[in-house]
């Protein structure tokens, strides 16, 4: 695929998450996909492996009062690579707005997500959806 085509796969993804709808990230997983959360704080490690990022969809989803919504408004392609800027519209279950601002960099091998780095307000996750949970001893 080239940049063109891994943009409108990445666009994709996004106006099913604006709609808060479709299958398209999941089903363009690679099966070695990593999901990089960057910085140095509670949910900064990575997610390596399908089940390692669908586990995390499901701890994200778990805490949101409906399927996550997050809007782009930017995106860059070049290559394999495709960056977007985009902002969450999510409510918890306990009622809290959680509209955090990202900055993710997606790279594509053969129209599969390979690894998505992502970089957001750590402080609001920390301050909404709270820690991370450590893995059981």
């Amino acid at each position: 695929m080239d940049a063109l085509e891994n943009k409108k796969l990445v666009q994709q993804i996004f106006a099913d998450s604006a709609n808060r709808s479709g299958s398209t990230l999941v089903d363009h997983l690679a099966d070695d996909v990593s999901w990089v959360i960057t910085g140095q704080w509670s949910w900064s490690r990575t997610f390596q492996g399908r089940d390692a990022v669908l586990g995390l969809g499901a701890h994200v989803r778990s805490l949101l009062a409906d399927r996550m919504r997050t809007v782009a408004y930017n995106f860059i392609a070049e290559g394999d690579t495709v960056v977007v800027e985009a902002r969450g519209d999510n409510v918890t279950k306990a009622g809290v707005r959680y509209d955090n601002d990202y900055c993710m960099v997606f790279r594509i091998e053969n129209g599969r997500i390979k690894q998505i780095r992502e970089y957001n307000d750590s402080a609001l996750v920390e301050k909404v959806l709270g820690a991370f949970p450590q893995p059981a001893a």
